[in-house]
């Protein structure tokens, strides 16, 4: 996704006058990006984009705004993360992968992926959770099984399982299994997959830790 595609995909907002104006503004004065950001939904709606699938109308044009900003851009996204109530923050982590910045919002990640709203959890681990170290990452995995948060959400998720996920997962389905109770389907599978790839055929199952527990406490 892009900034452009997001802009063409919002064409048929109730009010898009308002966030062209709201665009400029931003660009040339970065410290109104809280009050438009705030006021994204009661103008641009809260509906889904059919041609930005995933996307919904606020956090599209939350994410836009934030784009337009002309400096500091992890500042100001970290300010309206604080400040903001759960729709701006979950717009704040799917604009990340938007913005020209490196990893100084991980921060961001760390802090929605400790909640219990499946809807942080499902947009930190978008494509800015590339900046996730391994152990973080993993747990987040975890954290979206624990959660009931669909494993389709997680990206590059194949590409980053590994041999510690495989354990993590085994752990918890023979958990699951010992007191009566189904593994998800999508944990399943890719546990199934992992232990496919795996040259034993069979990962150790490593003891589940609680995933909202963050990993450098569990290290200490």
């Amino acid at each position: 996704m892009t900034p452009e595609r997001l802009r063409a995909a919002l064409r048929g907002v109730p009010d898009p006058e308002w966030l062209d104006a709201a665009v400029e503004r931003v660009a040339a004065e970065p410290a109104t990006v809280a009050r438009f950001v705030a006021a994204a939904a009661r103008r641009c709606g809260r509906g889904p984009l059919p041609d930005a699938p995933g996307w919904t109308a606020d956090e599209a044009a939350r994410a836009l705004l934030l784009a337009a900003l002309p400096a500091d851009h992890a500042g100001h996204a970290a300010d309206v993360y604080r400040h903001g109530d759960a729709a701006e923050k979950r717009a704040v982590l799917r604009a990340l992968p938007l913005l020209p910045i490196g990893a100084e919002c991980e921060p961001l990640l760390h802090d929605a992926i400790r909640t219990n709203d499946t809807r942080l959890i499902a947009a930190a681990l978008g494509p800015y959770s590339r900046h996730l170290d391994a152990d973080a990452w993993r747990h987040a995995v975890l954290k979206c099984v624990f959660t009931g948060v669909p494993l389709a959400v997680v990206h590059d998720l194949d590409a980053r399982a590994d041999a510690g996920l495989a354990a993590m997962l085994g752990g918890f389905a023979a958990e699951r299994r010992a007191a009566g109770r189904d593994v998800p389907a999508d944990a399943a599978a890719l546990l199934d997959r992992l232990t496919a790839a795996s040259p034993t055929g069979s990962p150790a199952a490593s003891p589940v830790a609680d995933p909202a527990v963050p990993s450098d406490a569990r290290k200490a």
